[in-house]
């Protein structure tokens, strides 16, 4: 049950009013929280984000008996940041979060809010929840608790912090630690896990990443290292190591070529296969056009739209996907980025990402608002086509997708 309606606006406000006046530098929207300054010993960030999602699904009234939706998100982050000594920081991250929506039919293949699912590799989650209703929840969460020293040749982490290994930009076949959804209009924090670990510098031009990190058993655990190298323009990266129960290997590569950047990842997950291939490039078309490509191949995906909502009644492919194993429904995504910035205050991008098998896709146009480093303001629309779901049947994996309007408000202090 919700508190007394007083007692619960009071608190909503008192953590409103702590986000926004309560931090003493700001940050760019997008950016993870920095060190501290050396003559700072402790430094609070602070974001408030209020977001609305209003969509609208395939009229199949077998799958979606409610078509129409709109959902209210609001999220309130504290980020408080100490410096113990020249060598020695503890950093942490504290979250609200509000949703109420008007219906509870669920969206297939275009994940916009992030998931009210458990994050993987917590040996407890932190993440509880404040108070509840029929079309409401209040929940509360640490997302960071991790205390960093700097060595002359190490930096060694140990506590709740988030982690991202690979080169992909919407995709990744090496990233073990809670990837983001490429959909997803709500992607500034990765997830935190409990982990400890090692980056150590063999030399100028190499290192060696070492993680553990534990879930409540050894099969939700990840105990991983890789090797990564420069040469000029190129860098590669080599890992192995152990995902919940599954032994794992793969490779990652870029190279700038002139004014082209291109990546590549490749890993083998006990007897799967994922892989990432891209590229960027800057159009110069008035202040820049930057452009990205990539295509991703996902083992752990279904083969067909068909089999998609059978597949999704099974636990342990619930479990994967929810965590994070594959970022897609399908096998095959090519998926591409533009953004431009018209002015320092207003940025334009589009997103596309199609099915290759089934031809179906979403493409997002989206615009930001931006004043300063203070808040900003994201418009998007998300317009899916394929061919659509008939009876309790998918005909595919974007045919089912919702049409969707996302507006938010960032402030940052």
């Amino acid at each position: 049950m919700w508190p007394h309606p007083w007692r619960r606006v009071a608190v909503i406000v008192a953590i409103i009013l702590c986000g926004i006046f309560s931090g003493t530098s700001g940050r760019a929207s997008g950016q993870p929280a920095q060190p501290p300054s050396e003559d700072s010993a402790f430094t609070l960030r602070s974001s408030v984000k209020s977001s609305l999602l209003l969509s609208q699904l395939p009229d199949d009234p077998l799958l979606f008996p409610d078509r129409g939706s709109a959902t209210g998100f609001w999220r309130v982050r504290l980020e408080p940041s100490a410096r113990v000594s020249d060598r020695v920081t503890v950093e942490g991250a504290f979250e609200q979060r509000v949703r109420a929506w008007s219906s509870t039919a669920t969206t297939l293949g275009a994940g916009v809010l992030p998931a009210e699912a458990e994050a993987p590799y917590r040996m407890t989650q932190l993440d509880w929840r404040v108070a509840s209703g029929a079309n409401a929840d209040w929940r509360a969460e640490v997302d960071r608790a991790a205390l960093r020293v700097r060595l002359p040749r190490a930096t060694v982490t140990i506590g709740r912090q988030a982690i991202g290994w690979g080169r992909g930009v919407m995709f990744g076949a090496v990233d073990l630690f809670a990837p983001f959804t490429p959909l997803e209009a709500d992607r500034e924090w990765r997830r935190g896990v409990d982990a400890a670990r090692a980056d150590v510098r063999l030399a100028d031009r190499v290192s060696l990443d070492m993680v553990g990190a534990l879930g409540t058993s050894i099969d939700r655990s990840v105990a991983a290292a890789r090797v990564r190298g420069y040469a000029g323009e190129a860098d590669v990266e080599v890992m192995a190591g152990r995902r919940a129960s599954d032994p794992f290997a793969g490779a990652t590569s870029s190279i700038a070529i002139g004014d082209v950047e291109v990546h590549g990842e490749a890993a083998r997950f006990g007897d799967v296969t994922k892989a990432v291939a891209g590229g960027s490039y800057r159009v110069p078309l008035g202040h820049g056009l930057l452009t990205y490509v990539e295509y991703h191949y996902s083992g752990y995906g279904v083969a067909s739209a068909a089999a998609m909502l059978a597949q999704l009644q099974d636990p342990a492919f619930q479990e994967r996907y929810l965590r994070g194993d594959t970022q897609i429904l399908g096998r095959h995504a090519l998926a591409a980025l533009a953004s431009y910035e018209w002015s320092p205050e207003i940025a334009l991008a589009g997103q596309w990402l199609q099915n290759s098998a089934d031809g179906s896709g979403v493409v997002v146009p989206s615009l930001t608002i931006t004043s300063g480093d203070r808040w900003s303001v994201l418009v998007s629309g998300y317009a899916p086509y394929g061919r659509a779901p008939f009876g309790l049947q998918l005909g595919s994996e974007f045919g089912a997708a919702p049409r969707a309007l996302f507006l938010q408000l960032r402030m940052y202090r």
